[in-house]
Formats: C-alpha cells, structure tokens, sequence
C-alpha cells in the first residue's frame, strides 16, 4: 500500500525575500533575492544576489538594510536573472513572510519584461495565524523573540529567510507534521486575503449585491467598492494576479471588511457614490465629489446672437437651460474651445476671448464667419449653436414630482426603494408604506454628476437595473446642495 502524498514529503518549498527601494511596485525595484530550498525536512540548496535596481537607493532604504549604491553598481539587472529564477521556481511552492509584498514585486518585475509569473504561495504570517490564534503579532520580529528564534541580520534577504525557514521547523517540531500539513494545504487552496484579515473573512461575506468597505488601523475608512457579488469582488481584491502598487498598499492596511447589502445593482452604484463623496475614503479617486461643478448656459446678447456662460450655481429644476456637466472650469473651456473649432463659431461670443472692438481672433484666421461683427445672419448663427450644443443639453426631469424606483432581490427577501428627484437620489426606503409618510421638505441632497450620468442612464434607457417606477405626489422640496 502506498502512503498519501503530502505537500511535507512531496513539493519543494522556496522560502523567498527580496529588498527592495521601497514600497510602491509602480517605481521601487528589487535590490536582493535570498532563496533556501527545503523538502522533506531537509534544506536541498540556496541561492542569492544582490540586483541593481536601474534607480538611486534612498538614504533610509541604505540603512535600514545596509544595501548601498555602490554594492549594487555592477550587479546584474533582473532581466539577466530572470530565466534562472523562473526555472528555479518552477514547480514549487513560493513562501514568503507577508508574501504578498514579496510575490507582487517578483511578478511586476517579470511583468516589466513583458512576462507573466504565477506560482502557489504560501506567507508565513498566514501559516503563523493558522498555528497561534491565540497571538495578535506575527511579525518576523515578534516571532522570533516568541519562539526563541536565532538572531539573523533583519532586512538582509538571506538572514530573513534564515528566520522564516527557523520559524516554519520550530512549527513542525512542536505542532507536528499532521498540524502543519492540514495548515498548508488550507492554505494552498485558500482564496489569497491580507494577513491581518480573519481567515473566514470571505466566508462571512454574502453573495449578492451590495457595498463593501475596507478598514484600516484606527478604523480608518481606506476603500469603498460595489457588486453584484460582493464575496466574489473582495476576494478578486485578494487575487495575486491582480497586484498593483494601490492594491498592495490597501492589502498591508486592512484591518476588517464591513458590506451592506441592497436588493439590486442600482441601488449599490448609488449608495457606493454617496458614501464615496460624503466620506472620502482614502484610496478612492474616481467618482470623488467635483469641488466646482460647471454647467453652460446660452442666452442671446442685445443683438440677439447667442453667448455662452459658465454656470456655477446649477438648479436641478432648469437643467434643459444647462449644457454639459464638467468638474471645473478648465473642462467647461476645452469643450467650448472643442466646439468652436469644429463649428466656426465666434470665439468672443462663446465666452473664450475678453470683450474688444472688432473682429475675434478665430475671425482673424478665417474660422468665424462674422458674428462677432455682426455679419453673420442671427438666426443662421443661433441655429448652428443649438446645433453644434445639442448632444450637450441636460436632460429634464420627465416627471412632475419624484418617483420611486423599486429594485427586488429574485429571492424576493428584500426591497430597495430608491426616491429620486431631479435625477438626485434623495432617500432609500425598504417598504412600500413607508412612501406614505414620506416628505421630501428639509432633506439635504446634493446635484452630482456621476448620480445624474447614472440615472439618466437607468431610467432613460430603462435597462435591467430598472425593475419598476412609481410616480410619487409632489411631496416638498428637498434642499438642495451644490458641490
């Protein structure tokens, strides 16, 4: 009778660390590589460099791990070690202590070259965790002061995984090797989470709609996201082959996750946007709240050619008056200087020129056909504005009072209600006779333009996300709130 293959007797484990100038994978590069092979209880071969990072060594990444500039000087660049590290990897099972800063910078270096690097991981922190549950810390250092682990030269590559390599037999003497297998085999075939997170985090989450958050020491807000699967889109967060400076920095910060579910698709697009711009989270860059929204309005002179305007101050209840949504004014004048150039239209009446006796500069060059000097027929002129500005125009509110847009799980467990107004999304509700006492009269809501994008889109096109809209009474106005 043969005995059961085991990862202990039957895969070649890589114990890897790097350093590296720093910690950001879009521009820090590795220095040194340290790797200790180990099977079946034994260390089977090593193998370490020192790299030339291409960029200058930081003062404080010289001392902190004694690598200088001119050690690294005539080293080789990680182009002339990549063949010889990927074939020395090949097949084994990649561990590092908090493996996700050591894989993501092997696998942006490979990805530089144009390459791609996939290997199983293991991190010995996890590992570490998985064995002492009963400890906060599993930092190198904690461990090994609380193992009594042999002192090594910290921040070195190869006194590193001196110690990781120390920690993982002290593991295997005092747990045992059945212990340590079931752990590592977990572990193998546990969706990838950042070592502070509970190792049941993503069994915890649900598998519908929703928003989920991510927390950082101090319970620090570090990251707001939707789906329609909120499990499967945290643990994609977690996948190693999506590792990217942003995320590696989100992973080494996260401390918890907390979600809220929704009934549908899109009441989590709203409510992702709202605790986006009401609570800045820190990592969030896209669809943060426009300091200074600007609109364009058109009005005719005392001649009766229309002018452009910029408008700070938009009222939701005239957006048809309005042209174009931008987040600043620099935005509002390049469409205006886009639609000039494409147009021949008057460069002073648009507003892109200070007013002056004569012709416009655009005039000048042979791009205006006479507005400005009174040339061109006015109506001929209006008509090729109204033209060149339609696909420009804000759409109206097609409703005389707010609606309610129903959303329900297909499970039928639970019902948003979504009051919008003006294309502004002023409450949610969970029940249908809570409509009744609704008043919109006092509520503070805020014109946003990624709201109005996305409902336009969501009524207008009357897509999927749209189950039913109920027609609401005029109910009081809610206060409205410019960005």
């Amino acid at each position: 009778m043969t005995s059961k293959s085991t990862h202990l007797t039957n895969t070649t484990f890589a114990f890897l660390d790097i350093e590296t100038t720093g910690g950001n994978l879009s521009h820090d590069r590795i220095t040194e590589i340290g790797i200790r092979f180990w099977r079946a209880g034994e260390t089977t071969g090593e193998w370490q460099t020192l790299l030339n990072p291409g960029t200058r060594i930081s003062p404080f990444i010289e001392r902190l791990t004694g690598i200088s500039n001119d050690m690294v000087a005539d080293a080789p660049l990680f182009e002339a070690i990549a063949d010889e590290l990927e074939e020395m990897l090949r097949d084994t099972v990649f561990v590092a202590h908090n493996a996700r800063f050591d894989y993501g910078f092997i696998k942006s270096e490979f990805r530089r070259l144009g390459r791609l690097f996939s290997t199983r991981v293991l991190c010995t922190v996890k590992l570490s965790r998985r064995l002492y549950p009963e400890f906060r810390k599993h930092n190198m250092d904690v461990l090994i002061e609380r193992h009594g682990l042999d002192q090594v030269q910290r921040h070195r590559a190869m006194g590193d995984v001196s110690a990781m390599l120390a920690f993982f037999r002290h593991a295997l003497a005092e747990k045992g090797d059945a212990q340590i297998e079931e752990a590592v085999a977990e572990l193998l075939q546990r969706p990838s989470i950042p070592s502070h997170l509970p190792l049941d985090t993503l069994k915890e989450l649900p598998r519908g709609p929703g928003v989920y958050r991510f927390y950082g020491e101090n319970d620090v807000l570090l990251y707001v996201g939707k789906s329609t699967n909120i499990a499967q889109r945290v643990a994609s967060h977690f996948s190693g082959d999506h590792n990217t400076s942003r995320g590696v920095r989100i992973s080494e910060s996260l401390r918890r996750v907390e979600c809220t579910e929704t009934a549908g698709e899109l009441g989590a697009l709203l409510l992702e946007l709202r605790e986006i711009k009401t609570l800045n989270p820190l990592f969030n860059r896209r669809s943060r709240a426009a300091k200074n929204l600007v609109s364009i309005e058109l009005a005719p002179n005392d001649s009766g050619y229309l002018q452009a305007r910029l408008v700070r101050e938009i009222e939701p209840h005239r957006l048809a008056s309005y042209y174009g949504l931008f987040r600043s004014k620099r935005d509002a004048e390049r469409a205006l200087s886009g639609i000039v150039a494409k147009n021949e239209l008057c460069n002073r009446l648009l507003g892109l020129e200070p007013e002056h006796e004569g012709p416009c500069f655009q005039r000048a060059l042979g791009r205006c056909k006479g507005a400005c000097e009174g040339t061109e027929d006015v109506v001929r002129y209006n008509l090729r504005v109204q033209i060149a500005f339609h696909e420009l125009r804000l759409q109206t509110w097609p409703w005389k009072g707010p609606v309610a847009i129903v959303e329900r799980r297909e499970d039928r467990e639970q019902s948003d209600i979504l009051v919008v107004y003006n294309w502004m999304h002023v409450a949610t509700l969970h029940d249908e006779h809570e409509l009744h006492d609704l008043s919109l009269r006092g509520q503070s809501v805020t014109f946003d333009l990624d709201s109005y994008k996305l409902l336009v889109k969501a009524l207008m096109g009357r897509n999927d996300k749209v189950q039913s809209v109920i027609e609401l009474p005029a109910v009081g106005e809610p206060d409205v709130l410019m960005p």
